[in-house]
């Protein structure tokens, strides 16, 4: 008769051969196996994944994202309108910002949830694609949402809702085609009264008059001719706004050509008022060239560093003469000029200025008629700018500005706004922005629509007419009295054309489509999930280990064979279990009747 151990070995080399011939028995043993393991690695993995995350979903996300985008519009909401109230609010660096704008006072909230970010980040679109009209669009994206919620209670589907969203949109639009009135845009008091009208609900509205003339002024000075009735007015690139206090605001005013603040780099030597100046503008450094990288001059006589020197200064004044041959009176370079360099300047009668901001010279490129120069050895006479009319530097309280004023056509421009205080000075800023705006939307679409609510009573009715008939909506609905609206400040109803109470036509438009593809964005959402991350474990700067079994899985969790692990080695696994349980009633063997390796194999496997 055999001896355990004997059985067993016999039973093992069957089980192996047995196996190399069946592979698909193999991998549904490991299948089953790994299947039936209750602490399998797929169900550790699912849990983990479960920790980590935070899950909300069905209805209660959709009350969720309502909630929270009423909220945002509450916080605005009484900043709308000629009546509006102003808002104070902390902002990151401790300063203290006072605004009824509503894209700034958003632009200084911190919120989690998900929701309010959409909302913000709506109206900071809202501020890019048109500049105006921040708040509007918030508060009727909330209002839109506060009015769909009755119908998810009732269980409607967001879809439904979404569609019949979409299709007010589109008959919302058509109204406003229909109800707008073309304008002319060299007409320059209507362009005052509509820019007037259009600002007239902001904190600088007493000082109307004021900011529509800078703004109109402003915009019509940059605008640019494309051709076939079309024009194009870049004011972030071309309008720079310097801000000074001190003052009075009626000080203000539009300069036509362009201000920064710097000085000449000899004050002493050089000229600070040149009148008809020839500019010339260096995106170079008009210093001795230095290597690419770090450079070594090894020097065995003393004479050696007296040629080195001498070198340095005949390529300065290489280039200084390259410059100096087209007479100019003005040199301006975006980076670094050496002191010899002003010396061959300031000895020829040339003022110079270095280390402009580049967004600066290309203003004044804009202004002057310039062409920036990369190397002094390309420029040509064309390069020259001949357009302004006087260059000048002036003090005003503590610091050196200079002026290049007078321009013949500049296509670049400043503002200078002056007033008692930083924060008053802001404000104007912030009006000022949404003034400009308002003309530009203008000037490249030139319609109207009236103001006072009179365009949203339209579109109301309309949509009322179109759902289902209700007596005594017809005759606005028609467009009979589409010019009615409500006066903010004496809140009578009366003819805005009448009263001279304007809206741009693409500033109104925009509202609507922002409004109603964020409110359907929101409500087609029935799943938050976000992560929660996890704390880096000691050793995660070292080296990833080795891929384990434990470490593989498929895409349902299920625990897939490494490529790298062998026929033989998931035998053994799967014979380490069977021998245990063949073992589980034998009486170990003596070490006299087997090898002691097979001795010291049983009893671990007994433990």
């Amino acid at each position: 008769m055999h001896s355990p151990v004997l059985v067993l070995r016999l039973r093992s080399i069957g089980f192996y051969v047995y196996m190399q011939h069946h592979p698909s028995s193999l991998k549904r043993m490991v299948t089953k196996r790994r299947a039936s393991a209750p602490n399998s690695n797929a169900s550790r993995k699912k849990s983990a994944q479960e920790d980590n995350l935070n899950r909300e979903s069905g209805s209660r996300v959709q009350h969720a994202n309502i909630q929270a985008s009423k909220a945002v519009a509450d916080i605005v909401r009484t900043t709308l309108g000629p009546r509006s109230m102003l808002k104070m609010l902390l902002d990151a660096a401790g300063g203290i910002v006072v605004t009824n704008d509503g894209n700034a006072i958003l632009r200084e909230l911190d919120v989690a949830h998900p929701a309010a970010k959409s909302m913000i980040e709506l109206s900071r679109t809202q501020d890019e694609e048109v500049g105006d009209g921040t708040t509007s669009v918030i508060v009727l994206a909330g209002e839109m949402l506060h009015v769909a919620e009755a119908f998810i209670d009732k269980n409607y589907h967001p879809t439904v809702i979404c569609r019949a969203y979409n299709k007010a949109l589109e008959d919302a639009i058509s109204v406003l085609d229909k109800i707008a009135m073309p304008i002319d845009v060299n007409d320059r008091v209507t362009m005052l009264g509509l820019v007037k009208s259009c600002i007239g609900t902001k904190f600088t509205s007493r000082f109307g008059d004021l900011i529509a003339d800078l703004a109109l002024d402003a915009t019509t000075t940059v605008g640019v001719d494309l051709g076939q009735g079309l024009r194009e007015v870049d004011i972030k690139k071309y309008i720079k706004v310097e801000k000074i206090p001190g003052g009075q605001l009626e000080d203000s005013k539009v300069l036509k050509g362009i201000m920064f603040n710097k000085d000449v780099v000899a004050p002493g030597k050089m000229r600070r008022k040149i009148i008809n100046p020839r500019i010339i503008l260096l995106d170079c450094p008009l210093e001795y060239k230095k290597g690419e990288n770090q450079t070594n001059a090894e020097l065995v006589r003393e004479e050696d560093w007296a040629v080195l020197l001498k070198m340095e200064e005949e390529y300065i004044e290489n280039i200084c003469m390259q410059i100096l041959k087209f007479k100019p009176d003005l040199v301006i370079t975006e980076k670094g000029l050496s002191d010899l360099a002003c010396h061959y300047f300031s000895k020829a009668g040339v003022s110079a200025i270095r280390r402009l901001r580049k967004t600066d010279n290309n203003r004044i490129a804009k202004a002057c008629g310039a062409v920036i120069v990369n190397r002094p050895d390309e420029l040509q006479e064309s390069d020259v700018g001949t357009g302004a009319g006087l260059f000048e530097v002036k003090k005003i309280g503590d610091e050196f500005f200079s002026f290049i004023v007078k321009c013949k056509d500049p296509k670049a421009c400043t503002v200078l706004l002056r007033g008692a205080s930083k924060d008053l000075l802001n404000e104007v800023e912030r009006n000022l922005q949404d003034a400009m705006s308002v003309a530009r939307n203008i000037i490249k679409h030139p319609k109207l629509l009236p103001g006072g609510g009179a365009a949203e009573l339209t579109v109301s009715a309309t949509l009322k007419q179109k759902s289902q008939s209700i007596e005594g909506i017809e005759k606005h609905a028609n467009g009979e009295n589409a010019w009615i609206g409500i006066d903010g400040n004496t809140g009578e109803i009366s003819d805005m054309k009448e009263r001279k109470i304007w809206d741009a036509y693409n500033v109104k438009a925009q509202t609507f489509k922002t409004a109603i593809e964020a409110a359907s964005m929101l409500l087609r959402i029935d799943d938050i999930v976000s992560g929660i991350k996890k704390k880096q474990a000691p050793g995660a700067g070292q080296a990833p280990s080795k891929p384990t079994i434990e470490q593989e899985g498929d895409a349902d969790n299920e625990q897939m064979i490494p490529e790298t692990t062998s026929l033989l080695e998931i035998v053994a696994e799967i014979m380490v279990e069977k021998l245990f349980q063949l073992t589980a009633n034998v009486e170990p063997p003596s070490t006299d009747s087997c090898p002691v390796s097979t001795y010291l194999g049983f009893r671990y496997l007994r433990r």
